[in-house]
C-alpha cells in the first residue's frame, strides 16, 4: 500500500477507535489471568472536559493499555457522578428562567426536570473522552444515581444506623445560604477577606452606664441572649449579676461570667449568639441560654430582624451600622482582616446554622484507614509526601455531617411516624419501615401513608465512597463473581485535592465492609496551570478547549504533551508548546516508520558487518530501557517512564540505529539487517503504545497483515532478556568519535561525499567493535591505530584518546593555521579572564557554590580546548 507522506491524526483515531470498540478489547469478563482493575474517578454528570480531565485520564489509559500488553485482564470502569449540589443548582437555574420555582413542585415533580437535565446533559464528557483514547469498559458505566447504585448507598446507610454509627443530632452546621445545603467541614474553603471590626455599646440595665463589644458582624445583634465576662477580670466585677440591653431591638439579656472569655482579646466582653457561632452555642447550652436564629434559609433576615426582615444579612450590616451611630451605640470601626468560611461550591459565605442533621461517627472508623497508609503502608500514596496531608485530615477527623438539604439525590431512608424528633425507622423501603414502626409504636394498624421519608438527600461523597464496591455489586451482592474477582482495585489516580473527600473515605468504607483495601496505590496528580502559575480556570479564560487540542496536535500529540512535564503530585505549567512537541515526536515517528518500509530489501547481499554491531546495541539498548521504564512504573514515574520511550526512540532508533543500518543511496539493505529493524520497530511501538495509542496501532497493522487477535492493543510486552552493558558503554564513546568526525567536515567544509582517513591513538584501550559503525557514519576509507602524533593532520580528543584526520588537497593549510591561531588567542584570552576571577580571593569566598563549580567548568573546558588547539596546530606545521 502506498504509505501517505503525513500523518492524518483524526482520520486515523476515529478508524481504530471504531476497530477497538467494534472487537470489544476495552471489556473485561472474570476468567483466568490475573485481573488489573481501575475505577475512574467520576467526573460530574453535567461536566465537559477539561484540562484536568485530560491529565487524570490519559494517565489512567497508559496504566490499563500497558497492563493489557503485559497479559492482565485490565478492566477500567467509567461512569459519572450525581454532583448533588452542583446539579441541583443547574437544574434550579434553568427552571427559574423559564419562570419555574422550584418551591412550587413538588419532589417528583423536580426530580423529574433533574432527570430530563441528566438525560441531555449528562455523559457528554465519557463521549469527549473516547476522542483521547480513553479504553474504558463502557459496558460496565456506572451513573451514582443508577437503581444498583442507590440501592447500594441505602443499604449502606442503614447498616451504619443498625450500628449505631449513623446518629440524628440537632447541631451547628456550615449553612451554604445559595444552594441552601449544610456543608461538611471539608466543603468549607476559609479566605482571609478585609472586613471590618464594630465596637457597639450595650447599655446596663437600670443605669447610664455602657458596656463595649467588638464584633465583625453587627447584623447578629438581634440573635444576642447574653454578654459574657470573665469572672478574674476586675474590669467588669461591678457588672457581674446585672444585666444589658440589646441596642435597637431593646431586648435585655444577661451578663454571665465565664473563663472561656479571653481578657486579653479585644474588648475583653463577648456578646454570645448560640444561634449563629459555634464556640457561642457551647457558651449557650453551658448556661441555659435562649437560642434565637434570626436568619431565613437564604441569610436574608427575619422576623427578629425586625424592620431589617427580608434584607440579606450584607446589607443589613452596611445599614445597621448606620443606624446605630445614629443612635449614639456605635463607638468606632476599624479595618480587620479575617478568615471567612465559602462554599468550595457556590463560593458563597457560609453562615453557622443550628439544624437537625444527619451525622456518621468517625472516630473508630477512621482507625483501619489510618493504619493501612500510615502504619503497614498496604496503601501507598504517590508522591509519598501526601501522607502529611492524610495524617493531618485523619488524625483530627470530627463527625460526618452526611445530610443535605436537596432533592437530588439518594433520600435519606428515615421514615417519620409521629412528630417528635425520635419518632423515626431506619429502612431500605417504606414496606421494611412500616414493620419496624408498628414494631416500635406496638400500633398494628399503621399504614404506609401514616410514614413520611425525610425530604433531605445524602451526601454525594456518600455515595462516592463506595465507588470501588458498588460499581462491582460488592454492597448488595458480597459474594458475586465480579466482586470476588475485581476487588481490591489496583490503582487510583486522582487530584490531591480530593484525597480526603474521596480517597480517604473510599479507604473508611473498604475497610468496613470488607475488612480489605480498596486499591493498593494513589497516583495523585498535580494542578494544570498556566505559564503564570494560576490554575486553569472557565472565570480566568486560560484553559484551552481540550478538544481543540486534540483537533490541532492529534490525540496522541496531546498526551504525549501533557505527560512529558506530569511528575506525580507537581503541577503542571501548560504551554500549546508542549503539544507541538508532541505532535513533532509523532511526525518524527511516522517518517521513520516511512524510511524503513521505502527500502529495498535483497536476500542475496551478505549483512554489513556494522549492521550487525549496530541490531547487537539497539537491543541491548532497548533492554536497558526496558529495566528503566519498569522501574519507573513501579514508581510511579509515568512522566520519566515517558521521556526514557522518547529517547529511545528518538535518540536511540532514529538519530542512531537507523543511520547505522540504512543502505547505500538507492542500494537495497539485506534482508537479515531488514527483518531486525522491523523487529525493533514493532517491539517501539509496544512500548510506545500506551503513551501513544493511534499512531502505534496504525504503522502496527500498516507493517503487517493482522487478524483481530493480533491486534496491537492486544499485542505482548517486549520480553525483557538480559543484556550486555558493554556494549552501551562503548558505544557511547563511539557517538563521541563520530560526532567529532562530523564537526571537522562541517568546520572545514569537507562533503559526506567525499571519504577521509582517520588515524587513532588509543590511549584508553577502548574497544574497537564498533569500528565498522564508525567507519560507515564517518566515510572513512580506513581507521588505523597509531602509536605516535599524526602531522599533517586535523586532531580532536575523545576522553584520553586522539584522533587525526590527514589533510587532504580540499583544506587550504595556511589558512587552517590562521583560523585556528586566531581562535587559540581567544580561548587563551577567556582562560585569562576566568583564571583572574578564581584568583580574586573576595570573588571565592563570597561566590555562591554553583557559581563557583561552574567558573572551574569553564576554566578546565579552555585548558582542553586549548591544548587540542596546539596539537592540530602542531599537526599542520
Amino acid at each position: 500500500m502506498t504509505i501517505p507522506a503525513q500523518f492524518d491524526a483524526k482520520t486515523i483515531e476515529n478508524k481504530w477507535y471504531e476497530y477497538w470498540m467494534e472487537n470489544n478489547y476495552f471489556h473485561s469478563q472474570p476468567d483466568h489471568r490475573t485481573p488489573y482493575t481501575i475505577v475512574i474517578p467520576p467526573p460530574n454528570v453535567t461536566g465537559v472536559l477539561h484540562m484536568g480531565h485530560m491529565l487524570n485520564n490519559t494517565i489512567q489509559d497508559v496504566l490499563i493499555r500497558r497492563a493489557r500488553l503485559k497479559g492482565f485482564n485490565a478492566c477500567w470502569v467509567p461512569g459519572t457522578d450525581h454532583a448533588s449540589i452542583a446539579t441541583e443548582a443547574k437544574v434550579v437555574a434553568k427552571l427559574k428562567a423559564e419562570g419555574i420555582n422550584k418551591n412550587d413542585l413538588t419532589r417528583e415533580e423536580f426530580l423529574a426536570h433533574a432527570w430530563d437535565w441528566t438525560d441531555k446533559y449528562g455523559g457528554v464528557i465519557l463521549d469527549q473522552l473516547k476522542k483521547l483514547g480513553a479504553s474504558c469498559d463502557w459496558e460496565r458505566t456506572k451513573f451514582t444515581m443508577d437503581p444498583d447504585m442507590s440501592a447500594s448507598v441505602i443499604r449502606s446507610f442503614v447498616d451504619l444506623y443498625n450500628k449505631g454509627l449513623i446518629y440524628r443530632g440537632y447541631r451547628m452546621v456550615n449553612w451554604d445560604p445559595e444552594a441552601k445545603t449544610t456543608l461538611s467541614d471539608e466543603e468549607v474553603i476559609f479566605e482571609e477577606q478585609q472586613g471590618k471590626l464594630y465596637y457597639i455599646q450595650y447599655k446596663i440595665d437600670g443605669s447610664e452606664d455602657f458596656l463595649t463589644i467588638a464584633t465583625t458582624r453587627p447584623e447578629t445583634i438581634f440573635g444576642d441572649s447574653a454578654i459574657c465576662i470573665n469572672p478574674n477580670d476586675e474590669r467588669f466585677a461591678h457588672l457581674k449579676g446585672k444585666s444589658a440591653i440589646v441596642p435597637i431591638c431593646g431586648r435585655i439579656i444577661p451578663i454571665i461570667e465565664d473563663e472561656y472569655v479571653d481578657i486579653e482579646f479585644g474588648t475583653g466582653c463577648l456578646k454570645v449568639t448560640p444561634a449563629h457561632d459555634m464556640n457561642d452555642k457551647t457558651l449557650g447550652e453551658k448556661h441555659n441560654l435562649e437560642i434565637i436564629d434570626i436568619f431565613n434559609e437564604d441569610a436574608t433576615m427575619n422576623s427578629f430582624g425586625l424592620h431589617y426582615q427580608g434584607k440579606d444579612r450584607f446589607v443589613v450590616r452596611e445599614e445597621i451600622a448606620k443606624e446605630l451611630e445614629t443612635l449614639g451605640a456605635l463607638a468606632k470601626t476599624e479595618t480587620h482582616l479575617n478568615k471567612v468560611g465559602t462554599s468550595e461550591r457556590t463560593k458563597a459565605v457560609i453562615e453557622p446554622r443550628l439544624s437537625d442533621q444527619w451525622f456518621l461517627k468517625m472516630e473508630d472508623l477512621v482507625k483501619p484507614a489510618i493504619q493501612s497508609v500510615l502504619v503497614d503502608g498496604d496503601i501507598k500514596l504517590h508522591p509519598k509526601r501526601f501522607e502529611n496531608t492524610y495524617a493531618h485530615w485523619l488524625n483530627n477527623i470530627r463527625d460526618w455531617n452526611i445530610s443535605r438539604q436537596l432533592w437530588w439525590g439518594q433520600q435519606i431512608p428515615a421514615y417519620f411516624y409521629g412528630d417528635g424528633k425520635e419518632d423515626f425507622v431506619v429502612a431500605e423501603s417504606i414496606e421494611d419501615a412500616l414493620v419496624l414502626a408498628r414494631e416500635k409504636t406496638s400500633n398494628s394498624k399503621l399504614e404506609t401513608k401514616d410514614l413520611r421519608q425525610d425530604v433531605d438527600a445524602l451526601d454525594t461523597w456518600f455515595s462516592s465512597w463506595l465507588w470501588p464496591m458498588s460499581v462491582f455489586g460488592g454492597i448488595m451482592d458480597p459474594e458475586s463473581e465480579d466482586f470476588k474477582y475485581y476487588y481490591p482495585t489496583n490503582d487510583l489516580v486522582t487530584g490531591p485535592d480530593i484525597l480526603f473527600f474521596w480517597v480517604a473515605r473510599m479507604i473508611i468504607a473498604g475497610y468496613e465492609y470488607t475488612g480489605k483495601k480498596p486499591f493498593t496505590n494513589v497516583y495523585l496528580t498535580g494542578l494544570v496551570r498556566d505559564k503564570q502559575r494560576r490554575k486553569m480556570s472557565k472565570s480566568l479564560g486560560n484553559s484551552p478547549d481540550p478538544l481543540d487540542l486534540i483537533e490541532k496536535f492529534g490525540a496522541d500529540g496531546v498526551r504525549v504533551g501533557l505527560l512529558l512535564s506530569a511528575s506525580a503530585g507537581n503541577d503542571i505549567m501548560f504551554d500549546e508548546e508542549l503539544c507541538n512537541q508532541g505532535k513533532g515526536f509523532t511526525n518524527k515517528i511516522w517518517n521513520a516508520f516511512k524510511l524503513i518500509k521505502g527500502w529495498e530489501v535483497s536476500e542475496s547481499i551478505p549483512q554489513p558487518e556494522s549492521s550487525k554491531v549496530a541490531i547487537e546495541w539497539y537491543e541491548a539498548k532497548l533492554q536497558q530501557t526496558l529495566l528503566e521504564i519498569e522501574d519507573n512504573f513501579e514508581k510511579y514515574r509515568i512522566s520519566e517512564a515517558l521521556m526514557g520511550t522518547y529517547k529511545l526512540v528518538w535518540d536511540d532508533f532514529c538519530s542512531w540505529f537507523l543511520e547505522m543500518i540504512k543502505p547505500a543511496y538507492q542500494q537495497p539493505i539485506d534482508s537479515i539487517t531488514f527483518a531486525k529493524a522491523i523487529e525493533m520497530l514493532e517491539n517501539n511501538l509496544k512500548v510506545l503504545h500506551p503513551f501513544m495509542p493511534f499512531l502505534t496501532e496504525e504503522i502496527w497493522q500498516i507493517l503487517a497483515t493482522r487478524t483481530k487477535e493480533e491486534a496491537l492493543i492486544v499485542a505482548t510486552w517486549p520480553e525483557m532478556k538480559p543484556f550486555n552493558a558493554t556494549l552501551i558503554t562503548d558505544f557511547e564513546s563511539t557517538m563521541e568519535v563520530i560526532s567529532g568526525i562530523r564537526t571537522i567536515r562541517k568546520d572545514k567544509n569537507i562533503p559526506f561525499k567525499d571519504a577521509i582517513e582517520l588515524k587513532a591513538i588509543n590511549n584508553d584501550k577502548v574497544s574497537t567493535y564498533f569500528d565498522s559503525v564508525i567507519t560507515k557514519l564517518g566515510n572513512i576509507t580506513s581507521l588505523e591505530y597509531v602509536t605516535e602524533k599524526v602531522d599533517g593532520a586535523l586532531s580532536y580528543r575523545v576522553n584520553s584518546n586522539e584522533y587525526f584526520i590527514p589533510i587532504t588537497g580540499n583544506i587550504n593549510v595556511e589558512e587552517e593555521i590562521a583560523k585556528l591561531t586566531a581562535e587559540l588567542d581567544y580561548t587563551k584570552g577567556f582562560l585569562k579572564s576566568v583564571q583572574n576571577k578564581l584568583a580574586n580571593e573576595k570573588f571565592v569566598a563570597g561566590a555562591p557554590e554553583k557559581v563557583l563549580a561552574n567558573e572551574k567548568q569553564k576554566e578546565a573546558d579552555a585548558l582542553a580546548k586549548i591544548e587540542t588547539i596546539e596539537n592540530s596546530l602542531a599537526g599542520l606545521k
